[in-house]
C-alpha cells in the first residue's frame, strides 16, 4: 500500500487521511505545524462594503461576536474550502474565488477600488494581497484572528509514527510547513524514511519552500485546492 505523509494542521490533516483511505492510500498524519487563536475584539467596521477571507483558520478561530457583526457584508473568499467555513460560520452572501490570494486580490481590486473592507487573516501571511488591494486604493482593516507555530517532533515520535517504515509521498500544504520540513529531512535517524519518497506541494510558492528537499521529487498540483494535489497522487511517478 502506498503510504503518504500528510503534515497539514488539525482538523484539516484528519480530514485529508480520510479521503485518502477512501483512495485506497495509507495516511501518516504529522501536522508540522499548529494554528492557535489570537485575542480579537469585535469591533464596528462602518465604512466597510465586504469581507475578504483567504484561509479557512481565520474564520475558523474568529469570535463569532466578530463574526455575526461581519456576517451581513458580502463575503470574498479565496476558494472553495474557504468559502464552505465562511458560509457554516455565518456569512450569508459568499463568493468563491479562484483559489488564489493574488488572483482574488485581482477580483477584489477591479470591483471595490476606493471602498473599504474587512480582511480576516493570520499573523503569518505574505504581503502581496495587501500590496494589491493598497494600489486600487482599497482602505482595508487587516484583523488578525489566529497564529501559525510549529511544532516540535522527536527523532523517537516520528520513527514511531512511520512504524519506521520509508513512506512514498508527502503532501505539502504551505511554505511554513515545506520550511519545517527540510531539518526534518536532515536529521540522521530520519533520511532512510524520506529516501524514496516525493513532495507534492499546493503551490508554486510552497514548491519554492520545498527546493532544498526535495529536489527533482517535487511535483505541484495544478490549481491551488486539496482536489488537484490529490490527482497527483494518480499519476505516475
Amino acid at each position: 500500500m502506498i503510504r503518504i505523509l500528510v503534515t497539514r494542521p488539525e482538523p484539516g490533516a484528519s480530514r485529508t487521511a480520510r479521503r485518502l483511505e477512501a483512495r485506497g492510500f495509507q495516511p501518516i498524519v504529522l501536522p508540522l505545524t499548529e494554528t492557535t487563536a489570537l485575542p480579537v475584539e469585535a469591533s464596528v467596521f462602518p465604512a466597510a462594503v465586504a469581507v475578504a477571507v483567504t484561509s479557512a483558520n481565520a474564520v475558523r478561530h474568529a469570535p463569532k461576536a466578530l463574526i455575526a457583526a461581519l456576517a451581513a457584508l458580502p463575503c470574498h473568499a479565496v476558494g472553495k474550502r474557504t468559502a464552505e467555513t465562511c458560509r457554516a460560520a455565518g456569512f450569508t452572501s459568499v463568493s468563491e474565488g479562484p483559489g488564489d490570494a493574488q488572483a482574488l486580490a485581482g477580483v477584489i481590486s477591479n470591483e471595490f477600488a476606493g471602498k473599504e473592507m474587512v480582511y480576516l487573516c493570520g499573523r503569518v501571511r505574505l504581503p502581496a494581497f495587501e500590496e494589491r488591494l493598497a494600489a486600487a486604493g482599497i482602505r482595508f482593516h487587516a484583523v488578525e484572528t489566529y497564529d501559525t507555530a510549529r511544532l516540535a517532533c522527536s527523532d523517537q515520535e516520528i520513527v514511531a509514527r512511520f512504524s519506521n517504515k520509508p513512506i512514498d509521498a508527502v503532501l505539502v500544504y504551505s511554505a511554513r510547513a515545506a520550511e519545517a520540513l527540510s531539518p526534518l529531512i536532515r536529521r540522521p535517524a530520519l533520511r532512510g524514511l524520506f529516501e524514496t519518497a516525493e513532495f507534492l506541494a499546493l503551490s508554486a510558492r510552497v514548491a519554492k519552500a520545498l527546493a532544498e528537499v526535495g529536489g527533482q521529487k517535487v511535483r505541484i498540483a495544478s490549481q491551488p485546492d486539496e482536489d488537484a494535489l490529490l490527482a497527483l497522487l494518480s499519476l505516475p511517478r
